[in-house]
């Protein structure tokens, strides 16, 4: 250990004197807030290309854009005697007042990002307005001014970044790193204007470009966008997403929200936008987070790309530097005109878009020839005809005509086997004018089941004029009652049901689809006023306390007991708990009664009570489904399908796992090899 009688203690900091920093100073501590890495560069000068009207951004990169960024667009561009004052901090033709800085609907406003960038790069700027004979080029480290050739429009250079400050390099990662950052900022313009054509170059080749597919004024925005959305994040996530609209007071939302299944398992494909502008705030990410509670399995992130249009009073993006954050006036309306938009758009079953989709293509098949189709002849019976198996040649033979009673088995008539297809249009259960099946699934059929083998159960072995009359195909029989999860034909190991539509095969696990029927049933009852049910406990259980979950007992008494919790004050630093929902009486009513107070104290209560309403309906649910290994008759299988086609959010359980699948022809096909 060193001696501490001869330590010498330390010389006080010497004193230094108050005084104003250095202009490029200045700058280079703005530069650290704005400027992160090149991805920096390319969206505040994207931000400037858009507000400057363009229509085409070309942006050329070099090692990632360490050594190269050059933004190029045909906006309106900048005067001669104006290029030395746009590289001034502060300085901006966006915004002149206070009054504008409230109501600011432009990209950029602060007038700080080309001082900044030029303050750790060289930085050139090249501009021609349509009113100016001549560009000009300006040089930000030497403030040399030249005329120069250029059509109408802008191109900002800047080389060697972070160049000035070499500490500041090294934080930067690999060129490729660097590179899709980039990318990603200009994909993240693209998404936002259809109506502009962006490319980026990277080392002279060609990495990505997306070509304007909107004029203003003419077509249809929202279908612009789509196109949009398939260009940039690709066709799939169009097609496993559903568009939403709506308007919630001030707030409107458009864009199109990731189905289910296109979960991923990180948050990068969420795209939020707020008049515009590209952000990222948690009171959207919550809300959208919040409708795909009761659909999403474990931990996984939903897609999706939000459009908020709101008046630019209502919020403040004067944040952040980046402007990437913002804060809105009222955030409550924001949540909910997010969370109804999201949460409306996945209610309705993919069930309907598949017959609509079913019915597009009968519409088209209907218009084409349709080509002949083959049968396979009946089995020989060469007991009969005295043939050997040998003689290939019968195969080929007329066919014989057979009395109706000879009792030919399976796939001896010349008719494809539909005996499946002859029970589902005897059992399947009419559907109300609701939508829902007359009959509920946990009710067993009015008339008993039939013999194996009786006439009225399979109609499996159909004969003659009626056989031919029962194979008739899906397609036309689609016609009479358009079902799209189909025709129940089975059950396997009590578990799964098959069904038969006009695509091919239905898969659907009965306890998962039951459950959420039983679930949307329960939340539906709900929502017209009664309150769940309470269980007293005999022997409260107490529990220390903080300040803040005793002031949060007594403010949402009335909603504890919506909830069925009743937690009193007991003492200044201790709660009580009565009673707790009657479906949990078995769990931990301590913890129940602390994760409830925190929910409520750090989120709206609306949100909390439907949230932990919700989870309490689904233990409901879960224990009121039918089991595995239970036999279901035909009714009651057809019945649970047209419940499912007539319930929201059918698709998945409450837990986020599916509760069907489609298998195609074509799919199947593939399985057998058939048409190789």
């Amino acid at each position: 250990m060193p001696d501490m009688q001869h330590s010498t203690p330390a010389a006080p900091p010497a004193h230094r004197p108050i005084r104003d920093l250095p202009e490029e100073l200045i700058s280079q501590i703005a530069a650290g807030e704005v400027v992160e890495r090149p991805a920096s560069v390319v969206r505040e000068l994207l931000d400037n290309a858009l507000d400057a009207g363009a229509t085409q951004v070309t942006v050329r990169l070099s090692a990632g854009g360490v050594r190269l960024i050059a933004v190029e667009d045909d906006g309106s561009g900048i005067a001669q005697d104006e290029l030395s004052v746009a590289l001034r901090r502060h300085a901006t033709s966006k915004i002149s007042s206070l009054s504008d800085l409230e109501t600011v609907a432009t990209m950029g406003f602060r007038g700080e990002a080309l001082a900044a960038i030029a303050s750790v790069s060289e930085l050139s700027l090249l501009s021609r307005p349509a009113t100016q004979a001549s560009a000009f080029v300006l040089d930000a480290r030497s403030g040399e001014l030249r005329p120069a050739a250029r059509s109408t429009g802008t191109t900002v250079e800047v080389k060697e970044l972070f160049f000035s400050t070499p500490a500041r390099r090294k934080f930067l990662k690999a060129d490729a790193t660097e590179l899709a950052h980039c990318i990603e900022s200009v994909r993240r313009h693209a998404l936002a204007r259809p109506d502009v054509g962006f490319a980026v170059w990277h080392d002279g080749k060609l990495v990505e470009q997306w070509r304007a597919s909107f004029v203003p004024g003419q077509g249809d925005a929202r279908d612009a966008l789509a196109r949009r959305m398939s260009d940039v994040l690709g066709a799939d996530f169009v097609a496993q997403s559903v568009a939403l609209q709506h308007r919630g007071g001030p707030v409107t939302v458009t864009g199109h929200a990731g189905l289910p299944d296109a979960a991923r398992a990180r948050a990068d494909h969420q795209y939020c936008y707020v008049n515009g502008r590209f952000v990222r705030d948690k009171v959207i990410s919550h809300a959208a987070r919040s409708a795909y509670e009761d659909v999403l399995h474990g931990h996984k992130q939903p897609v999706y790309v939000l459009y908020l249009e709101i008046d630019p009073a209502r919020v403040d993006v004067n944040v952040h530097p980046t402007k990437i954050e913002l804060r809105f006036r009222d955030s409550r309306e924001v949540h909910q005109a997010v969370r109804h938009a999201v949460e409306n758009a996945l209610a309705t079953p993919r069930a309907a878009a598949l017959a609509a989709a079913e019915a597009g293509a009968a519409a088209t098949a209907a218009k084409q020839p349709q080509a002949h189709v083959w049968r396979a002849q009946s089995a020989i019976r060469f007991e009969e005809r005295g043939h050997h198996v040998a003689d290939l040649q019968a195969l080929w033979g007329p066919k014989k005509d057979r009395p109706p009673d000879s009792g030919q088995a399976h796939g001896q008539t010349g008719e494809p086997w539909a005996g499946p297809r002859l029970a589902q249009r005897a059992s399947a259960p009419q559907l109300s004018p609701a939508g829902t099946a007359a009959r509920d699934i946990g009710t067993e059929a009015r008339r008993p089941t039939p013999p194996p083998g009786s006439q009225e159960q399979g109609q499996a072995l159909p004969s003659g004029r009626e056989g031919q009359e029962v194979a008739r195909p899906l397609e036309q029989e689609g016609q009479e009652v358009a079902w799209p999860l189909g025709r129940a034909v089975a059950q396997i190991h009590g578990v799964y049901i098959l069904a038969e539509n006009a695509q091919g095969m239905v898969i659907v696990d009965m306890h998962a689809a039951h459950e959420r029927i039983v679930y949307e049933r329960l939340k539906a009852q709900l929502d017209s006023g009664a309150r769940m049910a309470s269980q007293p406990l005999l022997i409260p259980s107490t529990f220390a306390a903080t300040a803040e979950e005793v002031a949060t007992a007594e403010e949402s008494a009335e909603v504890l007991a919506t909830l069925g919790l009743e937690v009193i004050p007991f003492s200044p630093k201790t709660l009580a708990v009565r009673a707790v929902p009657a479906v949990l009486a078995q769990g931990d009513a301590v913890e129940l009664a602390r994760s409830v107070l925190a929910e409520l104290a750090a989120h709206d209560i609306s949100t909390v009570v439907q949230r932990a309403r919700n989870e309490l309906l689904g233990t409901m649910a879960c224990h009121g489904a039918v089991r595995a290994n239970r036999h279901l008759t035909i009714d009651e299988m057809n019945a649970l399908l047209r419940q499912m086609e007539a319930t929201e959010r059918s698709d998945q359980c409450n837990h986020g796992r599916p509760t069907w699948r489609q298998l195609s022809m074509k799919e199947l096909d593939a399985l057998f090899l058939r048409g190789r």
